[in-house]
């Protein structure tokens, strides 16, 4: 097969590509599939076919691959820039037309490259003003910080991407001629052999230039491009690598220079390391870009679909079309585009390799890396793997100056194809003359080495940037998406709606509305109920409570009721939340949130039999509708107290004070140590471990026994307790209940802690047994904190392992969760979480906490009708006394199960009535109610 034929049928291939693409966005415009919609990749298909006809008669002898990659590439810029920006599609489809004509007309006359590389100095000088042409006061324009413009009337162009084509044609040409003396090395230094200031004068005249495209153009992109592509063509041509080595340390040099002088080089740099510092301003256009490139996955959201047209970035049909197209085809197709490239790079350097002559070879190799080059450092810098430079995607980017240059440079890679004569003959030589007065030519197997290295380079540096999407894409894809500033993902977000939140019995405590602009608003219709469980959902705050945990099964997600939801998010299109339903009871809730009104604490109801929470309070509280409000005064300090969006319950670390004596009394019968018949001397205070242990109020009970100590919680009975039973014991009885042992509950926990037992002194282990963790708190002398320190929850889970017999179940909030169409996806399974004591235990321990109530420290939480058991507490500090109440209730049965603390109960001046025990009282009395035992 021929040539031309091969390149005829790889034009066929990537048609149906190209109009697949076209149609694919007339469907998402509704657009009905005809001549209208598909008469541009057909007229694209019909230059390129015109083209090819030119090709046969003008260079029949070119490489069969180039002009198809030129195609793919050229249908897929087009496309996409109708897709982001239709009003410049035109003339973008005219400057396509107008290249492939260029290309043509190059190839019709530069029948002879060595003739055109005669005027090699002709052509430096028209590359170099050309190059610096946007210069001159009047005529260049600076745009996007750049000046690398020239205006004329109406018409801008970029006169860099025509002077890059005159560069390589003379570099071309000067290599050819010079080739054997930048090859000798004659500067002898020890055993090693350095070029002199002649043979370096080149490189470093092209630094000095690349510089200046810097320092007056600002211009990063095009200094990189034209530098790279100037040591590529010298290495090929001498095979020194330590002229590599020294270009290497010029960019280093250079670099660091551009840095420390130029603000502009300076801020893209800082951009490079972190665009999301300043993801607003400097770092806008990058962040966007990663957004976009990391909802694409591995197949993409869909042509038309993405969000980089609909959320303006900056100059995305030019610099960043890349981050468009990698979010609309995925991955996949991203790393298909540079997959053309690679191949572009093959077929190029192939071309070289088959050159007849070392001028033609050298023609192939910069026009390839030109084009490749480009390519890589400008997706490169788009995804983040090396700092951004304002450069186009060569055929696929907006601009006709460098589409122009483009098919210029196809042109030149056709003919020094054409002029080809294989790799089995040597090249011949040229008219130029060799600087030394030679004329010897390169030969074949030392260009084939060195092309073949500098492609394996090149394929390297496209498998990293391969390698940078698949971290973007796939690896990372979800940290970005999850970003509280990625606003692409509020944007898809607010067009789906969010399933609801709502309490066991059907109060709803979040939902989303339908607004006039077809998005959707999240409100809070029932103000400060079970506020700090449901949380918030911002497109500016982010997420926290239910709406964190549960997020993506609120957005669809997860959690699919049905089949069709699982295809559908495959797919990309939009699905309806799921519905969640809270343990929560509305009526035991609002009891809790009363309880504490006035107040600074916490309440947890549980249902100790299966782990479910009915109630979780915590004061003071806030209108879950105005949370954002509060977030803003409280970044901007407009607060008295920012406190009240803590949830206390789960998120604050209190002294459990007496409460823990429950833990304590199961440890010591558990294991023996004591009964509840044991008789204890308590004073009102006495020496454990030569400090004082001291009862509230220093009051002397005299004799009596362990169950009449826990009635009447007495600290000095208790501390001798803790003494028998040791600190190692005692701690490891704690740990049985859950302390030290991180919980995986459904909103965030701290953990319960008790203190490493090797650290505890006496003293300590005996009032840790009585409540209260006085001692030091992760010090030198005591590496591990102070304890006991317990969460409100964790204190309800004590009273449930007591009330359940000694098992805890698992704490759970949330019962069922419904799909949209009200399928049933999810529902709750009580669980085992521990064996805290044995049965027998239990029960003795939950008769003596029911003396508690009824003759004992807890009278007032004692309900009419029912035996409550219960342990009351009181963590005594210096800013005011914390009041606490553990119960359950029925005793013989129980049902509920409340956990309480009122912080400094007794600041207020309303004593009794306001402690732990009184407001527990009325949280059980309502509970029981509900739950059908009153």
């Amino acid at each position: 097969m021929t040539r031309r034929n091969l390149e005829l049928i790889l034009l066929f291939l990537a048609a149906p590509l190209v109009i697949a693409l076209f149609a694919m966005i007339a469907l998402n415009q509704d657009q009905p599939l005809n001549m209208n919609t598909l008469g541009v990749p057909l007229g694209i298909f019909a230059a390129f076919f015109v083209a090819h006809l030119s090709i046969r008669k003008l260079a029949p002898d070119a490489d069969s691959a180039i002009l198809p990659i030129a195609f793919a590439l050229s249908g897929i810029g087009i496309a996409f820039v109708t897709r982001l920006t239709p009003n410049l599609a035109v003339n973008q489809l005219m400057f396509l037309f107008m290249g492939i004509g260029c290309m043509i007309v190059v190839l019709a006359a530069s029948k002879h490259l060595h003739k055109i590389v005669n005027y090699k100095y002709t052509l430096m000088l028209l590359g170099f003003l050309l190059l610096l042409s946007p210069l001159i006061p009047g005529l260049g324009q600076e745009i996007y910080g750049s000046r690398i413009w020239i205006h004329l009337g109406s018409y801008s162009f970029q006169p860099g991407e025509l002077a890059k084509i005159l560069i390589v044609l003379f570099l071309a040409g000067y290599l050819a001629q010079n080739r054997e003396m930048l090859s000798v090395f004659t500067l002898r230094v020890g055993p090693l052999r350095l070029p002199d200031f002649r043979t370096l004068l080149p490189l470093l005249l092209m630094w000095g230039m690349a510089l200046v495209i810097v320092v007056f153009e600002k211009d990063l992109g095009s200094a990189l491009v034209f530098f790279l592509v100037f040591l590529t063509m010298l290495y090929v041509a001498t095979g020194k690598k330590l002229y590599v080595i020294t270009a290497l340390g010029l960019i280093a040099i250079g670099g660091v220079f551009a840095y420390g002088a130029f603000d502009h080089v300076q801020v893209r740099v800082a951009t490079w390391l972190n665009p999301f510092a300043d993801a607003q301003n400097t770092g806008y256009q990058l962040t966007q870009a990663l957004y976009s490139i990391a909802d694409g996955d591995l197949f993409g959201v869909g042509v038309g679909r993405g969000l980089a047209g609909a959320i303006p970035i900056p100059v995305v049909e030019s610099d960043f079309i890349f981050a468009a197209i990698a979010e609309e085809i995925g991955l996949l197709g991203a790393a298909g585009i540079l997959l053309l490239y690679l191949c572009l790079a093959i077929r190029g350097f192939v071309t070289a390799a088959r050159a007849k002559s070392d001028v033609s070879s050298f023609v192939a190799v910069g026009a390839t890396a030109l084009i490749v080059l480009q390519a890589f450092i400008i997706v490169g810098g788009v995804t983040r793997l090396i700092p951004l430079t304002g450069l186009t995607l060569p055929f696929i980017s907006q601009g006709g100056s460098s589409l122009l240059a483009s098919f210029i440079a196809v042109a030149l890679l056709l003919r020094a194809g054409d002029e080809g004569t294989g790799v089995e003959t040597e090249m011949t030589t040229t008219s130029i003359s060799s600087a030394h007065g030679g004329t010897g030519v390169l030969g074949r197997i030392s260009l084939g080495r060195r092309l073949t290295g500098t492609l394996i380079v090149i394929a390297l540096m496209f498998a990293a940037l391969v390698a940078n999407l698949t971290l973007i894409m796939v690896v990372q894809a979800g940290e970005y998406q999850n970003m509280a500033g990625n606003n692409h993902t509020m944007m898809k977000e607010a067009r789906n709606h969010r399933g609801t939140i709502a309490t066991y019995d059907g109060v709803v405590l979040a939902e989303s509305v339908l607004t006039d602009e077809g998005t959707y608003e999240r409100v809070y219709p029932a103000g400060d109920l079970a506020a700090h469980i449901v949380g918030y959902a911002s497109d500016q705050y982010g997420t926290s409570g239910i709406e964190q945990s549960f997020n993506d099964t609120l957005k669809g997600d997860r959690n699919f009721a049905t089949w069709t939801d699982v295809l559908k998010s495959l797919a990309g299109s939009g699905v309806d939340g799921n519905d969640v339903t809270l343990t929560i009871n509305s009526t035991i809730q609002q009891a809790a949130q009363d309880a504490l009104v006035g107040n600074v604490g916490a309440c947890v109801v549980l249902d100790p039999k299966t782990g479910a929470v009915l109630a979780m309070a915590s004061s003071p509280t806030y209108d879950a509708s105005q949370f954002a409000e509060l977030l803003q005064a409280a970044a901007e300090g407009n607060v008295d107290d920012d406190s009240a969006m803590l949830n206390r319950a789960t998120l604050a670390l209190y002294a459990p004070g007496s409460t823990f004596k429950m833990v304590s009394l199961a440890t010591a019968l558990q294991d023996g140590v004591a009964t509840a018949d044991s008789v204890y001397n308590s004073p009102g205070t006495m020496d454990i471990g030569n400090a004082p242990v001291t009862n509230f109020d220093s009051i002397d009970y005299g004799q009596i026994t362990l169950r009449r100590a826990t009635e009447l919680s007495s600290n000095t009975v208790f501390g001798q307790l803790g003494v028998e039973m040791g600190a190692e014991r005692l701690v490891k009885g704690a740990e049985a209940f859950g302390f030290n042992d991180p919980l995986d509950f459904q909103l965030p926990l701290y953990t319960s802690l008790m203190p490493d037992p090797a650290d505890m002194t006496t003293w300590e282990t005996a009032w840790a047994a009585a409540g209260e963790p006085v001692g030091e708190n992760e010090t030198d002398n005591h590496p591990s904190p102070a304890g006991p320190q317990a969460t409100v929850l964790e204190m309800a889970l004590v009273g449930a392992g007591i009330a359940n017999e000694g098992t805890i179940m698992k704490p759970y909030l949330v019962d069922g969760i419904y799909g949209a169409n009200g399928a049933r996806s999810f529902t709750a399974s009580p669980s085992k979480l521990l064996d805290a004591i044995s049965p027998d235990t239990a029960a003795t321990v939950t008769d003596i906490l029911k003396g508690v109530v009824t003759s004992g420290t807890g009278t007032l939480a004692a309900v009419s009708g029912v035996e409550v058991a219960g342990k009351t507490g009181t963590a005594e500090k210096d800013t005011g006394d914390d009041s606490w109440f553990v119960g359950f209730a029925p005793a013989d049965n129980p049902q509920v199960v409340v956990a309480i603390v009122i912080e400094k109960f007794e600041a207020n001046g309303q004593g009794r009535e306001n402690s732990g025990a009184a407001k527990a009282q009325n949280v059980l009395n309502t509970a029981l109610q509900v739950q059908g035992v009153l």
